[in-house]
């Protein structure tokens, strides 16, 4: 919900989205961060394969909250030049890590248009 007198959509700045993107995730509220943030017709490009749309980048989102169950993520480097993105990123959970996570967006009209997505999970310890 936009408070009275915020930016709409389209007037965001990408960084301005990548920002709300990045807390929203943080805070695990994928819906809202869905509605808000991503192109109803985004292109994912991933390990995993190409996505398409808001319903496979939310496959994508429980595919990483499979893979890192209970995780904190750290944000290294967050850059934005025009209406594209680069992001570096960590992750922490009890069984499993990330060290190499790195994504890029292009973001236009207040919305993520494209993003690409690369990690690699590693098994920290089994879990009792």
């Amino acid at each position: 919900m936009l408070v009275a007198g915020s930016p709409t959509p389209s007037e965001r700045t990408p960084r301005e989205v990548l920002d709300d993107h990045l807390s929203l995730a943080a805070s695990g509220d994928w819906r809202t961060d869905l509605e808000r943030n991503v192109a109803d017709d985004i292109v994912v490009l991933t390990g995993f394969g190409l996505f398409r749309g808001r319903d496979q980048v939310r496959v994508l989102a429980e595919l990483l909250e499979a893979q890192l169950p209970e995780a904190s993520f750290e944000y290294t480097t967050v850059m934005v030049h025009g209406d594209i993105a680069f992001l570096e990123w960590t992750a922490d959970g009890p069984t499993t890590r990330v060290r190499d996570g790195a994504d890029s967006f292009v973001i236009r009209g207040g919305k993520i248009v494209a993003q690409t997505i690369h990690y690699t999970v590693e098994i920290t310890h089994e879990r009792d």
